[in-house]
Formats: structure tokens, C-alpha cells, sequence
């Protein structure tokens, strides 16, 4: 069995000023990312806000995966407590 789901979350990046790019080039922080920055890291800076899921933006949309696993029984709510991702 397979399951597949599209995650989309919109990332808004700040108007950034020529000496803000040039530190965070200077960081070394985006010689190593896909996309040139990391939310989770000093990338952070960069960004002015997100629309929809954080972890999907770090690179794994974990509460999407966990409403999932709880909708197809494969994992259960722990000591009763409800879920609240949004």
C-alpha cells in the first residue's frame, strides 16, 4: 500500500539590504542547503513568515504524517490528548 500527499506551505522572505546578503553568504549556512537557506538555522533571519507547515519548510511534514498514521490506525493519541498542529 502507498500513500502520497502534497504539502504546500508559502515561505515570505524578507526585503534584504545588500550588507544583510553578504553576512549571511559569510555564514558558510548556504553552501550546503537545496534551497540556499535554512529556516531551522540563521536562516531564520531571512524569512518574514510562513503559511502553513514549518516542519514541511525544514523538510518533513510531520504533523501531516502523524494525522495520517492516527486516521489509518497505525499509531494512536497518547494519555488522551488531542492533536493540535494548526
Amino acid at each position: 500500500r502507498y500513500f502520497s500527499e502534497t504539502v504546500e506551505t508559502k515561505v515570505c522572505f524578507k526585503k534584504l539590504t545588500d550588507s544583510e546578503i553578504e553576512w549571511y553568504i559569510h555564514t558558510e549556512e548556504p553552501f550546503d542547503k537545496a534551497g540556499g537557506y535554512a529556516i531551522q538555522g540563521l536562516g531564520m533571519f531571512l524569512v518574514r513568515r510562513i503559511n502553513g507547515s514549518y516542519t514541511n519548510v525544514v523538510g518533513l511534514p510531520v504533523c501531516e504524517i502523524i494525522e495520517f498514521l492516527l486516521k489509518e490506525g497505525a499509531i494512536q493519541h497518547m494519555g488522551g490528548r488531542k492533536m493540535s498542529c494548526r
